[in-house]
């Protein structure tokens, strides 16, 4: 509902316009009024509008004065002038402060009537550009952040782009959590997102995966540990009546390592596959107990395994796997757990390396081989269990190769192509970044998204064009464009030749 306030000091006229019109009908509500423009100003204050409808000879405070006090704080209000006298210069004035209309006593109430539409068009237009910038930016954060914990960025790039995005990354130490939901993926984002509005140590965003992502930047890390958990937690808790959320803990580290730390919050997230029942997974904690090994300490060279996955080398791979198992057989001290625990890390790495290429969650294939795992007895065993997932990565990969996304999006194109279209709107429709969606699309379809949707949407206009009488304008919101200027610019570049002259043509 848009919000509007009267002025006049003709309680008549007031009471006229509470009556004259059904304002829920037309999206709008009366919030108050007055009848100077000097208590209007006061009113104002406290009671924000959208509209202002006021006369212009009043005592105290004359219409024009207000308009222009009104517009110091207010510059985005809207005015509908009313007034009983018909002077040029008071027109003129009130054209000059940016008013909408100028409408004469008594008020035609047809006139009046359009005048609001067009107002809650506007309105609605300014809305929907200031979601779309904010969607945009939100965007833009998402991707310098996740570059930045990827070290993607350099640090020159990654502090311009903080400054411009108003990033605040200034104290020593960082920890970072990851929390994974089920579903609702956008709406959880927000709920988490309004709970730290007011935590300027946490930077929230999504990284490419889906997945919320909470950096905590403090002074001290025994503080930035102990934030991050009570945080983290809290969030869980608060959410946990409509949303589960999975949430881990990477290192706490000095900002220069601020990678290391998220690394490890995806490696641990991937735990809980196995610890299902916990509320908080620690990679500090997995790491002392045994549970995860260390990059550092990790004895297989896991270089050769992505190249050797990717190139889809099975024999060389199997072989790689054959060696490895025989080296940590015969090192000093290993026990039949810490295999165990090697074989999980192992399952793990390729599921994430899985993850990072397709920026798809694929759990369920890796679950029932973490069971077997957990169930096996003897090398043999494990180490044929890890060729099977090998295998499996290889398969899933190979499948990735065409997504069943892209083909989704591209039937909700053929069947609501007239509709408001856009990467963010699908992403959030289909739970996929937006970012990624448009690499996806582009890859699968050699076009890019807009060059798709724009291609199709002008084939259906011309369609039209041949075969209906139509207006041109008309034409081009059957198709989805609201603006007849953009539509014309498209079609030109398109078909090399207007839609006047294309229908002239059939």
């Amino acid at each position: 509902m848009f919000k509007v306030f009267i002025v006049d000091d003709e309680p008549f006229i007031i009471e006229g316009l509470y009556d004259i019109l059904d304002w829920a009908k037309l999206g709008m509500e009366i919030v108050g009024h007055a009848e100077n423009g000097a208590l209007a100003l006061e009113a104002i204050k406290v009671t924000p509008a959208d509209i202002l409808i006021t006369d212009i000879s009043m005592p105290v405070m004359n219409g024009l004065d207000l308009i222009r006090q009104v517009r110091i704080h207010h510059p985005e209000l809207k005015v509908i002038v009313l007034s009983g006298y018909n002077e040029f210069d008071y027109l003129k004035e009130g054209m000059a402060l940016g008013i909408e209309n100028y409408l004469l006593k008594p008020i035609n109430l047809e006139e009046f009537q359009a005048t609001l539409r067009t107002v809650a068009q506007k309105l609605n237009a300014t809305r929907s550009e200031l979601a779309l910038n904010e969607q945009s930016i939100r965007i833009l954060k998402d991707n310098v952040m996740y570059r930045w914990l990827c070290d993607q960025i350099s640090p020159k790039e990654f502090r311009e782009r903080a400054d411009l995005l108003g990033i605040r990354l200034d104290k020593l130490f960082v920890q970072v959590a990851v929390l994974r939901a089920e579903h609702s993926f956008a709406e959880v984002f927000d709920s988490v997102a309004n709970q730290l509005i007011q935590a300027p140590d946490v930077i929230p965003f999504r990284d490419m995966y889906g997945d919320i992502v909470l950096v905590f930047n403090m002074d001290d890390m025994p503080s930035c540990r102990e934030y991050a958990e009570q945080v983290s937690d809290d969030l869980r808790l608060l959410l946990s009546s409509r949303h589960k959320l999975l949430v881990s803990l990477g290192s706490a580290e000095e900002i220069e390592d601020a990678s290391q730390s998220y690394a490890n919050a995806r490696r641990a997230q991937e735990y809980f596959m196995v610890r299902s029942a916990d509320r908080i997974l620690h990679y500090e904690d997995l790491a002392s107990r045994k549970q995860e090994t260390r990059a550092g300490d990790w004895p297989i060279d896991w270089n050769e395994y992505e190249k050797e996955i990717l190139a889809k080398d099975t024999k060389t791979l199997f072989h790689r796997i054959e060696r490895d198992f025989a080296y940590l057989q015969h090192l000093e001290g290993i026990t039949p757990d810490m295999l165990q625990e090697m074989a999980m890390e192992w399952l793990i790495r390729f599921k994430m390396l899985l993850q990072e290429i397709t920026h798809s969650e694929e759990s369920e294939p890796y679950k029932g081989s973490l069971r077997q795992i957990q169930r096996t007895a003897t090398v043999t065993e494990l180490m044929e269990m890890i060729k099977e997932a090998a295998a499996m990565t290889m398969e899933l990969l190979e499948r990735d190769v065409k997504s069943p996304v892209v083909q989704q999006v591209l039937n909700h194109i053929h069947e609501s192509y007239n509709e408001d279209l856009s990467l963010k709107v699908l992403g959030s429709m289909y739970n996929i970044h937006p970012v990624y969606l448009g690499q996806l699309f582009h890859k699968e379809v050699n076009e890019t998204f807009t060059e798709y949707i724009n291609r199709f949407r002008i084939e259906k206009a011309k369609e039209l064009l041949r075969t209906t009488n139509m207006k041109v304008q008309d034409i081009a919101r059957n198709v989805g464009y609201w603006e007849t200027g953009y539509f014309y610019k498209q079609f030109k570049k398109n078909v090399g030749i207007s839609p006047t002259e294309f229908k002239g043509l059939s």
